[in-house]
């Protein structure tokens, strides 16, 4: 299993917002966590996280760019991925070095062929693109890998010559829907390389919590323990990418699995 640093540009992603948010502040947290053992560095330039305020083209590609230039600077060789939904930014982005697309809905796989960039197509549940899923639904599991089996087939015919598929831990998904996805992450595996997720993400405060006989989620910066579990069980079931906060601890834990 590989390791995936997130390196987030913004001021309001939901556990770092505001930390990495100059050029020179992001590329020496990319580097630090590249010592670390990251394998790839996730830079987004917009958040993601439910309520988050839209960025436009030009500030997206302004946050991203020179981050990704200088990283590639400092390590030639780098392998960087771009965590966006807007075809500019990816282009962009591509231009100046990233060589994989985080694609949060799933839509851009003719970007990343044109781009010769690896794909990762993620189920959005939240996503315009995609109906809600039902709270109620039986058939959760079977639902999501139908569609990222779907996205995956898209990527393949339009020339992708490296895809993964995301369940999209957290993005119009109940915990008990998260809890099912975790449950049974080999049938994503199954369909295609896989990338787990979930760090610092409220699953985790809940299970963090509950593993302490408490109800209310831990605080986001106190879930770490959670945070390898599940990449160690990720691990375990065959995914191919943990993306991840917390480098160096991650690294450590997925390489006990590995022995």
């Amino acid at each position: 299993m590989r390791v995936m640093g997130v390196l987030n540009l913004t001021p309001d992603s939901f556990s770092d917002g505001g930390l990495h948010d100059t050029v020179d502040d992001a590329i020496a947290h990319g580097l630090t966590l590249l010592d670390e053992g990251a394998d790839i560095l996730d830079i987004g330039g917009e958040s993601t996280r439910p309520g988050a305020t839209p960025v436009d083209e030009a500030t997206e590609i302004r946050r991203a760019v020179p981050v990704i230039e200088g990283l590639l600077a400092e390590r030639p060789g780098t392998v960087i991925s771009i965590d966006t939904s807007k075809e500019a930014v990816a282009d962009a982005a591509a231009a100046a070095g990233a060589s994989i697309l985080n694609d949060v809905t799933a839509s851009l796989e003719h970007v990343a062929a044109r781009n010769e960039m690896g794909w990762i197509a993620m189920h959005n549940g939240t996503s315009v693109q995609d109906s809600r899923l039902d709270p109620k639904s039986g058939d959760v599991v079977g639902t999501i890998v139908d569609f990222l089996a779907g996205a995956a087939a898209r990527g393949r015919a339009a020339g992708v010559r490296e895809l993964w598929i995301d369940p999209g831990f957290g993005f119009g998904k109940t915990f008990e829907h998260n809890l099912d996805l975790l449950a049974n992450l080999d049938a994503f595996v199954a369909v295609a390389p896989t990338v787990v997720a979930v760090s610092r993400k409220r699953s985790l405060g809940v299970l963090h919590a509950r593993s302490d006989g408490f109800d209310e989620p831990t605080p986001v910066d106190d879930r770490l323990e959670a945070a390898l579990a599940i990449a160690t069980w990720g691990g375990f079931l065959g995914a191919d990418l943990v993306r991840v906060h917390d480098v160096r601890a991650t690294v450590h834990a997925v390489g006990v699995i590995a022995r």
